[in-house]
């Protein structure tokens, strides 16, 4: 049987790899296999556990902060914090890439759509980075960086899915990320700020500014979005309302917002409601695939040869930490995150909570892994997004030379996450003393 396993482990990824769509592929695979190997009545299970996750009640969360993040793209936030942004920090040496990064931040906080941050940023900052002299392979990496922001940044649909799949509050996780992605956000700055220093001519300063009244629209446009994000993350942290709750809050506030842009128009409701609709739908089936493979995998055995191999790992929590952190990163070359999160994840979190690992540390380790996916070719979805916007005379190799480096610091978050813990940990922890728990 173990054969078997490794067999039907084996079809599901080259038939991914072929590019089968993803839900599809996770049933037939399953029903193939569990057909061939297992009773037919062993699918009686499959519909509670259906059932199960169509009435998780924080899994709604999920197309509540897709809507809000769709409303807000289109409330016209992003383009006027890029344009105002871009004035104030323009006249240093990588002060329009520095705006880049703020604004990616703030839409991770407030959207935490990636495809939606990278192309609208694409669009405006691209071509003024490139007019004022930037270097491609700067302005490329440092927008598709930005955008992917979303994936660690509290509210993060990932953080949500993780949550769930890992049996891991959502709200104390997202509290544990917040120092993590702060620190994220610090490096990438950081980065640019002594890139631009060292080599000036390739992150040059803008020429002038003349607009008097700079400074008093940033906090005009900054205010709104930054009560936006402490209405849902505030009320989450202190107990006030549920992941849930407060997303419905937060698609609420985005509403409001859009409005007071004057853009909640029909059409614009209309879109929004029909992409938050798909990108649901898309979750769900994946998630529904996903459950009928790992109830087949499990029946065959499939967990408990992972936890052998894994378990006889050299090195003990170590190995496995730097075995499994090792597999998501590679896995990320190839599979988009939602794959990895509901195949690969459900099989790793058993081992680690045997081995005696904090799974609120674990599951913000692989937030912050799972967002290298977007980066790294060839499969990067941030990469493909970026293109797609650049002119046509921009170069690919451009954007994947000059992701590089942010990747790296990526790596270099995770790997001081898992020198110091309590990067993670202290601020959950403090949360619960101050609330008595």
């Amino acid at each position: 049987m173990t054969l078997w396993v490794i067999l039907m482990f084996l079809t599901l990824m080259v038939l991914l790899m072929l590019g089968y769509p993803v839900a599809f592929t996770l049933g037939f695979v399953a029903m193939l296999f569990g057909s061939i190997f297992l009773d037919l009545d062993f699918f009686n299970l499959l519909p509670l556990r259906i059932w199960g996750i169509m009435t998780n009640f924080t899994l709604l969360a999920v197309p509540l902060f897709i809507f809000m993040g769709i409303i807000l793209d289109k409330s016209g936030i992003a383009e006027d914090l890029l344009q105002t942004l871009g004035l104030l920090f323009g006249r240093i040496h990588g002060g329009l890439a520095l705006s880049v990064v703020m604004v990616g931040a703030l839409l991770a906080a407030t959207t935490g759509v990636v495809g939606a941050t990278v192309v609208t940023m694409g669009i405006i900052a691209l071509p003024i980075m490139l007019k004022q002299g930037y270097s491609p392979r700067l302005a490329s990496g440092t927008i598709a960086a930005s955008g992917t922001l979303g994936q660690i940044i509290p509210p993060s649909i990932v953080l949500i899915l993780l949550g769930d799949v890992m049996g891991v509050p959502v709200g104390r996780l997202f509290i544990g990320a917040v120092i993590p992605s702060a620190l994220l956000v610090f490096l990438f700055l950081l980065y640019i700020t002594c890139f631009a220093w060292l080599k000036p001519g390739v992150a040059p300063a803008l020429s002038e500014n003349k607009d008097d009244n700079l400074f008093a629209k940033v906090i005009f446009l900054l205010l709104p979005p930054l009560l936006l994000v402490m209405s849902v993350l505030g009320s989450i942290f202190f107990g006030i309302a549920s992941p849930t709750e407060s997303a419905a809050v937060g698609a609420l506030g985005a509403m409001l917002l859009a409005a007071a842009h004057q853009r909640l128009t029909r059409k614009n409701l209309h879109q929004a409601m029909q992409l938050t609709t798909r990108l649901t739908s898309m979750v769900f089936l994946i998630l529904i695939g996903a459950t009928a493979f790992g109830l087949v995998f499990r029946g065959m055995g499939g967990d408990r040869l992972i936890l052998d191999v894994m378990t006889n790992v050299p090195g003990g929590t170590w190995g496995f930490l730097l075995l499994s952190m090792t597999l998501i990163f590679i896995l990320g070359f190839f599979l988009d995150f939602l794959q990895i999160c509901f195949i690969v994840i459900p099989i790793l979190t058993p081992i680690a909570n045997n081995l005696g690992i904090d799974l609120l540390w674990l599951a913000v380790l692989i937030g912050m892994n799972l967002q290298t996916s977007f980066l790294t070719p060839p499969f990067g979805f941030s990469l493909f997004y970026l293109k797609a916007v650049a002119p046509a005379n921009f170069r690919i190799q451009d954007i994947y030379l000059g992701i590089i480096p942010f990747v790296a610091l990526q790596l270099l978050t995770i790997t001081l996450l898992i020198i110091f813990p309590e990067i993670v940990t202290w601020l959950p922890d403090w949360m619960d003393r101050l609330q008595g728990l």
